[in-house]
């Protein structure tokens, strides 16, 4: 008798730690979506000002259409991956496409402004300025809300894996998630030093 209540005891105990441990994965899910949400505000924002900035920057540029093209392009096909990835942030491919997406529109980007040196007319538009600050800014805050959503997924990514929590995440399908990766092409440039 007293062996059956030792039994009954350490299954009432099991079952317990399988809520406990099934609900702490919801939970951590639920936080990287949460985390998802936010980057899908800044990016939304980011894509918004993109034409603005392409406008204000083909009245002065306009036999520079390759380029202008070439951002609008790849603004347009961020646009697609963060619908996609919005739309179930727990698709690791999605969120790889969309990482890959972005890194499209920071090169595009970086090539605009880059060309927009030799324009002295156009660096010194009131518009182009405010819209170059607005752009700043927002890339900061992608660059914040990104590092919030990967610290996000790793957390999650980290229980899921963990001994025996594992076993809970493999049976009810916890697939692992992917982080937002999004390489700066200007950190790998060598930096240019003039003594002149």
């Amino acid at each position: 008798m007293d062996m059956m209540w030792v039994v009954l005891g350490i299954l009432v105990l099991l079952v317990i730690w399988g809520i406990w441990t099934y609900n702490r994965l919801v939970t951590a899910r639920n936080r990287y979506k949460n985390a998802f949400a936010q980057i899908d505000v800044q990016l939304t924002r980011r894509y918004d000002l993109i034409p603005n900035l392409v406008q204000v920057a083909d009245r002065y540029m306009s036999h520079e259409r390759d380029t202008l093209e070439a951002v609008i392009q790849a603004r347009n096909q961020a646009v697609n991956r963060l619908q996609e990835a919005k739309g179930d942030p727990t698709n690791a491919e999605a969120v790889q496409r969309l990482s890959g997406a972005e890194q499209g529109v920071s090169g595009a980007l970086g090539r605009l402004f880059a060309l927009s040196e030799n324009y002295p007319d156009l660096k010194a538009n009131e518009n182009m300025m405010q819209l170059s600050e607005e752009l700043t800014s927002t890339e900061n805050r992608v660059a914040y809300a990104r590092q919030g959503f990967n610290d996000a997924v790793m957390q999650y990514n980290i229980l899921r894996e963990m001994f025996p929590n594992s076993l809970i995440a493999n049976n009810f399908a916890f697939r692992p998630a992917q982080m937002l990766e999004i390489e700066d092409e200007r950190k790998r440039e060598a930096v240019q030093v003039n003594f002149s």
